[in-house]
């Protein structure tokens, strides 16, 4: 399969799974709406696609969202196989993901350190 309709096929379940959180339809108490499904990566045979999970809630609850996700991973896929017409729906594996927290984190450093470098340059034209 190519590269576009693997990458649209992604974004087809990543969507999908986003709705299924949003409308409470996944039981597990461990899994909230506060977890965004940031990207889905599907391998070319369609036998297996990754499901990369983020909040900015702290790590512990993206880890037990991420484990309720993983055992409701067969009903997701049957609900989701059922709304995308493809000939074989891949096996959903869900990866707790930190990126979004991380850039968060290196912005506000950033942030910062340039206002630190603009009081030192305030204090040094007032002197």
């Amino acid at each position: 399969m190519g590269q576009f309709r693997l990458q649209k096929l992604g974004e087809q379940i990543r969507e999908e799974i986003a709705s299924m959180l949003l409308k409470h339809e996944i039981k597990d108490p461990r899994v909230n709406e506060f977890l965004s499904i940031n990207r889905v990566e599907v391998v070319a045979d369609l036998a297996y696609a990754k499901v990369y999970v983020s909040s900015f809630l702290d790590d512990k609850s993206v880890e037990r969202g991420v484990e309720g996700l993983n055992s409701a991973a067969g009903y997701i896929q049957s609900c989701v196989a059922k709304r995308i017409s493809t000939y074989r729906f891949p096996h959903l594996t869900f990866v707790a993901d930190f990126s979004m927290k991380e850039g968060y984190k290196m912005v506000q450093k950033l942030d910062a350190l340039t206002k630190e470098r603009e009081e030192l340059e305030a204090n040094g034209k007032e002197e």
